[in-house]
């Protein structure tokens, strides 16, 4: 069977670990995020065949997650992980999107079987990709933006950005990496394209909303706020 692309989401760095050497043993990969607003990002960012969602994360708990994944597309089986283990619990998870709930601990055996069973299950199915990022979604396939679930109406270059500033989340980023990389251009043109239509996704991302959406660092570039 071929190797199985994994996204874990879990906090505790000991059981992180615990489950890559399991993964890697088998000949499967794992990226790990230690937070929910991190596994938030990669999974709409990156391509899985399989999730596994820890319930509990200090900052935005695995129900939520799982919640605003499904809310915006994102079909990738989801295997809950959760100290939590009665029947409720379980039914909770289940009833929120999650293909699957496992309670902590578990057999090593077990659960490696639990996600090839999902990774069967979905084979041949064509994820959408949606990058989530604070109130924002990048909605890549289909071309759409929202932010707090209100469509934004952004023209093709426009987009190009606001993907990228989502590809890019939290980071700052500069002139010359958008020259390069969304207007395909090796050198600065000694032009203001970049300000104009960074003027004009600014007002689109932020017209209605009372926080900022971008964020200018003088001197450097901008970056991308989460927009709470």
């Amino acid at each position: 069977m071929s190797a199985i692309n994994i996204l874990y989401v879990e906090d505790d760095s000991r059981v992180a670990a615990e489950v890559q050497e399991l993964a890697s043993r088998a000949g499967d990969r794992v990226t790990w995020e230690s937070s929910g607003a991190a596994g938030l990002l990669r999974a709409g960012k990156d391509d899985f065949d399989v999730i596994i969602l820890d319930r509990t994360l200090p900052d935005i708990d695995g129900m939520t997650i799982l919640k605003r994944l499904r809310e915006s597309g994102v079909g990738t089986p989801v295997l809950m992980l959760s100290a939590l283990g009665r029947t409720i619990d379980r039914a909770e998870g289940l009833d929120a999107g999650a293909d699957d709930y496992l309670a902590k601990p578990f057999e090593a055996e077990e659960l490696l079987a639990r996600l090839r069973a999902l990774h069967r299950r979905n084979a041949g199915r064509e994820h959408s990709a949606v990058i989530i990022y604070g109130t924002f979604e990048c909605h890549v396939k289909a071309r759409t933006a929202f932010r707090d679930n209100k469509h934004l109406a952004l023209s093709p270059k426009e987009f190009e950005l606001f993907r990228y500033f989502m590809e890019n989340a939290g980071e700052v980023v500069t002139r010359e990496m958008l020259l390069r990389d969304v207007w395909k251009m090796g050198f600065d043109p000694q032009t203001n394209v970049v300000d104009v239509n960074i003027g004009r996704l600014r007002r689109k991302l932020e017209e209605g909303f009372a926080t900022p959406a971008l964020e200018t660092i003088w001197g450097t570039g901008y970056r991308l706020l989460e927009g709470r």
